[in-house]
């Protein structure tokens, strides 16, 4: 199966364990050295209805990923989820 970036972002990621819905994949990170995709990023909740900004992004890495759909990503993961601020660096 073939899929690119753009179709990626339209895919919902949802945890197998709890049924946790994370969002949708707003970004990846690419390992360089290898050339394959590292980790999924799904951007975290709005704070109240986002005029408080958002939580800490999810990080998912490739690893915990069980089956990409046609429309959804179903992810395994085992104790918290790893968060991180969003960085606006454009370099």
């Amino acid at each position: 199966m073939t899929c690119y970036f753009s179709e990626l972002r339209y895919k919902e990621i949802i945890d197998v364990h709890t049924g946790f819905r994370l969002g949708y994949v707003c970004d990846v990170e690419l390992d360089d050295k290898e050339g394959c995709i590292a980790a999924l990023i799904a951007p975290g909740r709005p704070r109240f209805f986002g005029l408080l900004g958002r939580e800490d992004d999810y990080i998912l890495p490739w690893e915990t990923i069980v089956k990409v759909g046609s429309d959804i990503i179903l992810v395994e993961i085992k104790g918290e989820y790893r968060r991180r601020k969003r960085s606006n660096r454009l370099f």
